[in-house]
């Protein structure tokens, strides 16, 4: 096996089904058409998979540009052979509702650790580039 350096190493994963996970927590799943030197990446017949808890759902994108700069982790993805799967699959608009009720919770949570800071006297720090994402 000949070892190629840096995004070179790519062009044996096209026309491969790769999952891609971006660096603002979204998962795309979806076969690799084409790359160039900065590692964009075109998908083709990609889906975002959405998680909350033990549920997943798919959403359909078609073709996706990915900016190479901003993938975390990109792998190889085998037939979907649900058998090993301990997750279950529900529609798109019951995933985007318990994402929802998930950011929620997380944005209450929050709250009250920033409200509990205050209460003790304590100034809560605010990162930035956290908020973005």
């Amino acid at each position: 096996m000949n070892y190629l350096p840096g995004t070179a190493s790519l062009v044996q994963e096209i026309d491969k089904k790769l999952l891609v996970v971006l660096r603002d927590g979204r998962t795309l799943i979806g076969f690799l058409r084409s790359i160039d030197q900065f590692a964009n990446l075109v998908l083709h017949r990609t889906i975002e998979r959405i998680h909350v808890g033990k549920k997943y759902g798919d959403i359909s994108r078609g073709i996706f540009i990915v900016r190479g700069e901003n993938v975390v982790l990109l792998g190889e993805v085998g037939d979907d052979d649900d058998s090993s799967n301990s997750l279950e699959k529900v529609s798109v608009e019951a995933i985007l509702e318990m994402q929802r009720e998930e950011l929620l919770e997380k944005q209450a949570a929050g709250d009250r650790v920033r409200k509990a800071l205050v209460d003790r006297g304590l100034t809560p720090h605010v990162d930035a580039i956290q908020e973005e994402f």
